[in-house]
């Protein structure tokens, strides 16, 4: 099949290499509640070499398109912490104007936000492994609702994840799940849904945010929609998958197979800074 050639990103690819990509992605992601734009991106990035301030837009229509699947499964199968992803979903939007603020204004280099991409994922990958020390309890009925002390902590932390979520082209939630296994010590089985739930609020946003908001001249912000949709198609259906089959595996392996991958771009991100690359 002939390559394709998107015209706001420049990308010229094979039309079955996104959705094929995203599926993958989304498959194992989506079962400890992250969509899986924040490996998405670290593609688009270095072997798209999509490096574009619009990149971040891009990443966010993937999760408009792929995200509700899972959601829809989640909730489908009664798996879905409601009070925990609307306390998310209230946090993290108003983090989204300052963290668009930030990509667009401090970090329109590639090499630079490649570096601040690679702290992110450095982070993630510290606290899931961190979180093998953990004992996680079993699942509640809601995981803020049942205890009220969690809301305001929760809360805190999704604005400030919110601003590097909408700087990072996430929406928050892929940074949200691994930070409440490892701060409160909660199991993935039980929050997944919710920070899904979470990421794709703030993603219509973050949208509105790229797409509508004036951006320095020459500087283009607006989403490739074609090849944002035609990754979402895929992680859609990874999502869908994943959720269906997330209750048959254990959390350890899901976690530790994360934070190695996680580690692995970090380290390359972070690397290449130093080298100049």
């Amino acid at each position: 099949m002939p390559a394709m050639l998107f015209e706001v990103s420049g990308v010229v690819v094979p039309v079955w290499l996104p959705p094929l990509v995203a599926f993958v992605i989304s498959l194992f992601t989506s079962m400890v509640g992250i969509s899986g734009a924040f490996l998405l991106l670290p593609f688009q990035m270095s072997v798209l070499g999509y490096v574009a301030p619009s990149v971040s837009a891009t990443n966010l229509v993937f999760n408009l398109v792929a995200i509700p699947a899972g959601v829809w499964r989640y909730a489908h199968e009664k798996r879905m912490d409601w009070p925990l992803a609307w306390v998310i979903a209230a946090g993290t939007l108003p983090g989204l104007l300052a963290g668009w603020w930030l990509r667009v204004h401090w970090l329109p280099d590639p090499r630079d936000f490649k570096f601040f991409v690679g702290l992110v994922l450095l982070g993630l990958a510290v606290k899931l492994l961190l979180k093998r020390r953990l004992r996680a309890p079993e699942p509640t009925a809601s995981i803020v609702a049942d205890a009220p002390w969690r809301v305001i902590p929760v809360l805190s932390i999704a604005l400030v994840i919110g601003i590097v979520g909408g700087a990072y082209g996430i929406g928050g939630g892929s940074i949200m799940a691994p930070v409440l296994v490892a701060i409160f010590s909660l199991p993935i089985h039980g929050l997944a849904g919710a920070t899904l739930f979470g990421t794709l609020v703030t993603s219509v946003a973050g949208v509105a945010l790229y797409q509508f908001m004036p951006a320095p001249p020459g500087m283009t912000t607006q989403p490739d929609w074609a090849l944002g949709i035609l990754f979402g198609m895929g992680g859609a259906a990874g999502m869908y998958a994943g959720a269906r089959l997330q209750k048959l595996v254990p959390q350890r392996a899901l976690e530790i197979g994360i934070a190695l991958v996680l580690g692995l771009l970090a380290s390359a991100y972070v690397g290449g800074y130093w080298l100049g690359r």
